[in-house]
């Protein structure tokens, strides 16, 4: 019983003296903020990273051991990377079943253009889905907001999604997406993309890309309600996403 006791006061002694100075990795969160943000948009901001990476290296300083044999930078380098990552998942509003609804659409745009030789109508879209139209409008209602692009879309050379890539901290051998999209082929590749279009989303695209219009307004010159304005705005991406898929 003695010894436990000694022990016990041994160990909360070894912690007490090994805890660590909080203040000291503090430039550890800003350099893997900085090496997170190489491979972000310009959308996601340095300082929301390094805020959310110094709450992961206070919760690092209180749960860490010294007698695991752990290195406190080793540790509070996982949970740093940790609560980034999970800011990053948090401000990607759309949940994870609508995009897979978002990439069933984009699957089966891509299968029936294969398969008819031009760009399906919305009927051939919803057959190729097994679905009804009215079901197939709604599953576009429900992917408002789709993007072009997402981070996941990137791979390294060796198909390592970034999203685990970012985990171990991207090196130099990862994509970088903004290089990509800069890239004069992606570009050109866009453009086709494009004009591939049929007649009405490539309206939707211009009205309101090219003139600034918002939704309402885009109903306005259509015919057709706001709503209905997002469905197409939706579809439109979502083909032109099924184009660029090899540049993904």
């Amino acid at each position: 019983m003695a010894l436990a006791t000694h022990q016990a006061h041994a160990y909360a002694q070894a912690a007490a003296t090994d805890r660590p100075d909080v203040m000291k990795y503090a430039p550890l969160v800003r350099k893997i903020a900085s090496l997170m943000m190489a491979r972000l948009p310009a959308s996601v901001e340095l300082d929301d990273l390094v805020q959310v990476g110094m709450i992961g290296l206070l919760e690092a300083a209180r749960q860490f051991d010294p007698l695991q044999g752990v290195q406190f930078e080793t540790f509070a380098g996982t949970r740093i990377k940790g609560a980034m990552l999970d800011e990053l998942r948090r401000i990607d509003w759309m949940p994870r079943q609508l995009r897979r609804n978002a990439r069933m659409i984009e699957d089966a745009i891509k299968h029936a253009t294969q398969t008819l030789g031009y760009a399906p109508s919305e009927s051939e879209i919803a057959d190729e889905l097994a679905v009804s139209l009215e079901d197939y409008q709604a599953m576009l209602g429900d992917c408002m907001g789709v993007r072009l692009v997402y981070f996941e879309d990137f791979h390294s050379h060796d198909g390592e999604e970034l999203n685990d890539a970012l985990a171990n901290i991207a090196d130099d051998n990862t994509p970088d997406p903004l290089a990509t999209l800069a890239d004069s082929g992606f570009r050109q590749a866009l453009i086709d993309a494009i004009a591939t279009l049929p007649e009405r989303d490539q309206l939707v695209m211009s009205l309101y890309y090219e003139q600034d219009l918002n939704l309402k307004e885009i109903g306005a010159v259509l015919g057709v309600s706001e709503s209905r304005v997002s469905q197409l705005h939706t579809q439109a991406v979502t083909r032109i996403r099924s184009k660029l898929r090899e540049w993904l």
